[in-house]
């Protein structure tokens, strides 16, 4: 029973101190997903535009979670999850998306994001299971998951003489 209770504590205080979570739904990549702590659960809003994807998700599904050292960046714990979905509207979703908006950054729509939230997006509690996955011996990276993204090009032979240039008029 004191296992159960310290990894209970584990999973909770490391959770609530990390600013992303990796979540892994039944098939396909773990991803990297921001989340707030809130009523023993790791709440996520997404699936909607301009919100982070939740793919593999599902209501009643299983997830695992791992959790990172906010300072080094290191695994602390990995555990898993069972995925609810709160529905639009009711008591548990406006809780969890009172304390979702207070942590959302950049949002376009500022004080009409939980209305968008409520018409486009999913919110999802992931409540943990009470099992804890042992810490892995050996690496687990992974290739990147496919993006439109790109990088930067290097720069043009000519600019660094252009800007050498204008150092030299001032």
């Amino acid at each position: 029973m004191t296992s159960e209770l310290l990894d209970q504590a584990l999973v909770e205080e490391a959770t609530k101190k990390s600013g992303l979570i990796w979540v892994r739904g039944p098939e396909g990549p773990a991803r990297a997903l921001w989340h707030v702590w809130h009523e023993g659960a790791a709440c996520l809003v997404g699936d909607g535009p301009g919100e982070q994807p939740l793919p593999g998700l599902t209501d009643g599904g299983a997830a695992e979670v791992t959790v990172r050292s906010k300072d080094k960046g290191g695994r602390l714990v990995s555990w898993t999850a069972k995925v609810v979905e709160l529905p639009s509207g009711s008591e548990a979703w406006a809780a969890a998306v009172a304390e979702l908006k207070g942590k959302r950054l950049n949002a376009p729509d500022g004080e009409a994001m939980p209305e968008r939230w409520g018409r486009e997006c999913r919110v999802l509690r992931l409540e943990p299971t009470g099992a804890t996955a042992p810490l892995p011996d050996g690496d687990l990276a992974g290739p990147p998951v496919p993006t439109s993204a790109t990088t930067r090009r290097p720069i043009p032979a000519a600019l660094p003489k252009l800007l050498l240039k204008r150092r030299r008029r001032k």
